[in-house]
């Protein structure tokens, strides 16, 4: 009986999480209403109540709650370079992967949201880079670390690497649509051509001639 009630419990606090989450991304920490939040969830306020105590508990259990449409970036990039033996062809697909990943509007507007609210939340904004971003960067080290060691890539400060190729792909696309809104449209071909740009200019830079 306590498995079956722990379950309910877990079950309506999901479901007051995931109608909180468009709330928030569309109108912000201070424009958010639990009113809102209660009737998108088809519950009542005192129900959004007993599962958090006040708003900004809400909101940070949002955000930690999505941090997992980050994490992914880091196991994505092990199961892209861990054997590689084409680094070319990998890095074009890992590049591509992580552009679509981190242009898709959903993470662009959790990431203009966690921003926003950085001075009123800094040790949430800290946690959700670190765990997405920052955690990404580390395995994209090791990654050209253990290349450098196969004679693949020329990389004497491996971090410095990785930082490099993702600023590569993200610096233009991502700064352009945290300016301009959302609605700032890449396609397709866009993402194909900034991803390809980055490997080549990469490659030039970090490949190991002697590789070839």
């Amino acid at each position: 009986m306590a498995a079956e009630e722990d379950g309910r419990t877990a079950r309506k606090r999901r479901q007051i999480l995931e109608a909180a989450l468009p709330v928030f991304l569309r109108n912000g920490y201070v424009g958010a209403s639990m009113d809102e939040v209660a009737a998108l969830a088809a519950v009542s306020k005192q129900t959004v109540y007993k599962h958090f105590t006040d708003k900004e508990q809400l909101f940070t259990s949002i955000i930690m709650d999505t941090t997992g449409q980050v994490e992914g970036l880091a196991k994505m990039i092990t199961a892209a370079l861990e054997d590689s033996d084409d680094l070319e062809k990998d890095l074009g697909e890992l590049a591509r992967q992580f552009l679509a990943r981190i242009m898709s509007p959903d993470v662009l507007r959790l990431r203009r949201l966690v921003i926003a609210e950085a001075d009123r939340f800094p040790d949430l904004g800290r946690t959700w880079y670190a765990q997405g971003f920052e955690r990404s960067l580390k395995t994209m080290t090791t990654a050209f670390e253990k290349l450098t060691e196969r004679g693949l890539l020329r990389a004497d400060d491996p971090a410095l690497a990785a930082e490099h190729f993702v600023g590569l792909l993200l610096w233009i696309p991502v700064n352009k649509v945290m300016f301009s809104g959302i609605g700032e449209h890449y396609t397709q071909a866009d993402l194909e051509r900034l991803a390809e740009a980055g490997v080549a200019v990469f490659l030039r830079a970090y490949a190991n001639p002697g590789s070839a």
